[in-house]
């Protein structure tokens, strides 16, 4: 880094001694830095070892809303979570039936909420495979003919967004 580049809340960085991790505190001197394996540092901002994977814009007054949208989005980044997102209020508590169209075949009732944790469940995985897919060796030719199925199966998975209560929870695929 031959200029020296300021790091806000929510940059991905990679340090050598403690791997991978991101900016959660600026001060005037260093940034605090959440490590996955190492918990909160605090690194110098003229610290020039580290690779930054992702750098996003100091802003001078930042709300807790940012802050979390940041850290959603790295844990989201370098793991396997599955977030908390909320079901519609009209559906809470519905069961879901599932009719055979053959006669003399017995329905099946499903909670909507667990039908609803699986679809959440589809669509986090499915980032957790859009990460890997662009941290991979991968040509950008294959990246980007990868990222097209992926893009689809959102677009299939459209259906369910009436389930969810907010709308940044949608599913979307290809835009026109």
């Amino acid at each position: 880094m031959s200029e020296k580049q300021l790091l806000g809340i929510g940059s991905r960085v990679r340090h050598p001694a403690y791997g991978d991790g991101a900016v959660i505190r600026l001060h005037k001197a260093a940034y605090d830095v959440c490590f996955m394996l190492y918990g909160i540092k605090q690194v110098g901002k003229d610290y020039e070892k580290w690779e930054i994977i992702e750098a996003v814009t100091p802003e001078e007054g930042i709300s807790f809303n940012e802050i979390e949208k940041s850290m959603i989005k790295v844990l989201r980044s370098f793991s396997d979570i599955t977030e908390e997102v909320p079901l519609g209020n009209r559906w809470e508590g519905g069961t879901m039936i599932l009719r055979p169209g053959e006669e003399g075949l017995k329905e099946k009732d499903l909670p909507i909420e667990t039908f609803f944790h699986k679809i959440v469940m589809v669509r986090d995985r499915l980032r957790v495979m859009e990460q890997r897919i662009n941290s991979s060796g991968l040509s950008d030719e294959e990246k980007v003919n990868l990222q097209q199925y992926i893009t689809r199966i959102y677009g299939s998975l459209t259906t369910f967004n009436i389930l969810f209560k907010y709308k940044e929870d949608y599913f979307s695929g290809e835009k026109p």
